[in-house]
Order: C-alpha cells, then structure tokens, then sequence
C-alpha cells in the first residue's frame, strides 16, 4: 500500500509500515489532544472491503458472529468472523449504507477477507470487493470534534454506530469513544480527496494527531486490536468483542459452538487486562512477550504504549488464576494488573453449570 497524502505534511514522521504519521512531532502532546480538544487521526491503512447485492444481509448473518440481517440503513456494528473451532479470524467494523455494507478491518487483513467471502458466494446475489486503493479512513477524536465537524459543515452522527453519508459517496460514522471517553467519529472518503477533507477539519479547529496517540487513548479504554491484543487462540469470550461484537442470541454461525459453551459454562482460559509497567527501559516490550510470575508463564502481552498521564500501560491476555495482585514481569519490565481487572466471580448459575459438566466427565471417565 501506498503512503497516505497526509504523511507529506511538515513533521510527520511515519510508522515502521510506512503508510500513515506515527506522530507529527510531539506523541504526548498529541495524545492530549484527542483527550481535550479534537485530533485527526490519518487510519487511511485500514483495508475496506464492499459487499453490495440483494442477499448481502442474510449471507454475512449466515458467517459472522453478529446479528445482522436486519441492519438498518445509515447504521454499523462490530462483528467477528471466527473459525469452526471459535478462534478470532477477522474483526469487521460494519457500515450499511444505500443497499452496500462497507467492513472496514485491520490494515493488511482485506485480501484474505475477500478471498474467504469469494469462496463463500456460491449462487448468492453479492459481490464482495477490496477498495482500500479507493477509500481512505480518517478519524477525529475528542470533545471537540463535534464543533469541528459542523464548523466544516460536515453531518454529526448521534448514537454510537450511527451513520451520516457524504456527497462523495462516503460517510461519517459516529464510534465508541476512547480513552477516559474521548468521543471517536470516523470519516470514509475517497483517497484523492483526504487532503481536502484534512484541510476543512484543519481549518474548523482539529489538529494533526499521528496513530501512536490514537492508540494510546485505545489501549487505555481496553479496545483490543486483532493480530496484536489477539492470537491464534483467542475466542471472542477472552475480550470485550464478545458484547461489542457478538450476539449471544442469534442462530448458527461459524465457531459458535464453541462462544456458547464458554459462555454458558463459565469464565473462558484468559481475560484481557491493563498492564501497568515501571517503564525503566527504553524499549518497550513487542506484542506476544510473555506475561511472567516468577519463571512461570501465565499470558502474553499485546499493544504497549507510552500515555501521557499513566506512563507505560500494556493490553495483555493472561491466564484467569492470576490474581489482581500478582508480581508479574513483562520483558524484565515489572508489571502490575489496573484494580478495575480483578477478576470477577462467577453468578451461582455459572457455578452450577460447571458442576453439572465436571459430573459428567466423571461419570464419562468412570465408564
């Protein structure tokens, strides 16, 4: 992929892909930018993909996590598309808009979404396609950001998940907010016009933020990222997907089995944390660093980043035995769980229903 248009502008440095600014100069300042005022974010790496034709609803209901068969117009969702076995393949933030649904996903995930969907079709009317050359994304985040879409006399989506269109074709969307709530709206436009669309922000009052802020507001809200604060064996019961992404109510879907059972049965093997380190070294730890108690592994960490008012903070998956305050370690880092992690205790249903299947593998192994 190309770099973004906005990686050009005066003190942008560019991440280690090369495609948007990590920062424009200053993280911390930037981070608090997204906290108090408005922050444009360039996120123009996300891979969009389009599923227009008349069966589009149903068919991705039949394959994803999340009940979408009656998505109205001008709204989205989150869903997951999992593997026969449960485990977290694709996360897609969903967008219906004039009889096409747009999934935005993570940057470098489009190709293999699309060629799963192809192999889906069979005589089904929808016509999955990959048009991140086409379509840029770009994000504003913060309290201000509302003043700054309409002073751009831009539409100002309501409720999360809430869309508003564009002339160009594109949209704006209104999305959970991050951080200690910091509002989040996104804006897909055609690329020839993100420096435009960056222009008209700029001019309302937004500032230019790079990625590293974003992400620091992420990580400090607990939204996970696929591929970084997931493996290959997450399931949707380990993260806050499982109530943003997936609808415990719905009919088959692939990998279900496996989220009800978990759901139905109790705690799942790992439960996402915030991680606070003592940031002694300067290098931060990689995602997929063990979590250590003692010498003993029980997780690996996930995003880590540097905030402006928490220091170094990690999202982590770890094991549910380890205790709220266990001394861990993280690539030589201490390492404490955030009091709001503990882990929490099973309701007597849940209780009940893990002694009804300890019985019968008893009485299974008795046989």
């Amino acid at each position: 992929m190309n770099a973004s248009a906005l990686l050009g502008r005066p003190g942008a440095v560019a991440t280690e892909a090369g495609t948007t600014a990590a920062h424009h100069g200053d993280p911390l300042r930037e981070q608090r930018l997204l906290a108090e005022g408005a922050g444009l974010v360039d996120r123009s790496d996300r891979d969009v993909v389009t599923i227009p034709g008349a069966d589009r609803l149903t068919w991705l209901h039949s394959l994803l996590s999340q009940h979408v068969e009656q998505l109205a117009d001008r709204t989205g969702t989150e869903a997951l598309l999992l593997s026969p076995n449960g485990h977290v393949e694709h996360h897609l933030v969903l967008t219906e808009l004039d009889c096409t649904v747009w999934a935005d996903v993570e940057p470098g995930t489009g190709p293999a979404l699309q060629t799963f969907l192809d192999r889906m079709r069979f005589m089904l009317r929808v016509e999955p396609a990959l048009v991140t050359a086409d379509w840029a994304l770009l994000t504003l985040v913060g309290p201000r950001g509302d003043d700054v879409l309409a002073t751009a006399g831009l539409p100002v989506p309501a409720a999360p998940y809430a869309v508003e269109p564009l002339a160009d074709g594109g949209w704006v969307r209104r999305m959970p907010p991050i951080g200690d709530g910091a509002p989040v709206v996104d804006l897909l436009v055609p690329r020839p016009a993100v420096d435009a669309t960056a222009d008209a922000l700029l001019a309302a009052g937004a500032g230019l933020a790079g990625i590293d802020a974003f992400e620091a507001l992420r990580v400090e809200a607990r939204r996970p990222r696929l591929g970084v604060d997931s493996d290959h064996r997450t399931i949707p019961n380990e993260l806050e997907w499982l109530s943003t992404a997936v609808h415990l109510q719905k009919g088959c879907y692939r990998g279900q089995e496996t989220v009800a059972r978990v759901h139905n049965l109790g705690r799942p093997p790992r439960r996402l944390v915030l991680l606070h380190l003592d940031g002694v070294s300067e290098d931060l730890p990689v995602p997929g660093t063990p979590v250590l108690v003692g010498t003993r592994e029980v997780g690996r960490v996930g995003s880590v980043v540097r905030h402006h008012e928490l220091g170094v903070i990690a999202l982590a998956l770890v094991k549910q035995s380890v205790a709220a305050d266990a001394e861990l370690t993280v690539g030589g880092s201490r390492a404490a769980i955030d009091p709001d992690d503990a882990p929490t205790a099973l309701d007597d249903e849940q209780v009940a229903a893990r002694e009804r299947v300890r019985a019968v593998r008893s009485a299974t192994i008795q046989r």
